[in-house]
């Protein structure tokens, strides 16, 4: 999935209207998008966690200061780890280690839903379906 699709679907889930256009700029189509009020903004970690704080929903982004932290860590995975691989067996690797993290958790965070699990399964879907 295109980094300009799922920012699109995480602008809906997260409640917001539609309008924001985003283009993509490199070779690797790094997303980017031309806010109302000041200067463009590149990323896809960069742009999620603004479409967050837009929608009033901070709370996506960690509650305390190390939950804040473990969120970033997961979106710098999904740049670093995900984003970019097109072996199989690369990805099998990225999605064991995933499981053994995951073994006594509900989310990414432990117990709380964040913006990492969004985007993470935003990432992983498309390797996940075609396996």
């Amino acid at each position: 999935m295109a980094a300009a699709a799922e920012l699109t679907l995480l602008e809906k889930s997260l409640g917001l209207s539609k309008g924001n256009k985003y283009s993509a700029q490199g070779e690797r189509q790094i997303p980017v998008l031309q806010t109302n009020s000041g200067p463009s903004l590149t990323g896809l970690t960069t742009i999620a966690a603004h479409l967050v704080k837009q929608a009033n929903k901070e709370h996506l982004l960690g509650s305390s200061a190390e939950e804040k932290a473990v969120v970033q860590q997961w979106l710098e995975f999904r740049v670093t780890r995900v984003d970019g691989q097109s072996s199989k067996d690369d990805i099998r690797t990225v999605l064991k280690d995933l499981n053994s993290y995951l073994e006594d958790k509900v989310y990414l965070t432990g117990y709380n839903f964040t913006l990492a699990d969004i985007l993470l399964y935003y990432g992983l879907h498309r390797f996940i379906v075609s396996i």
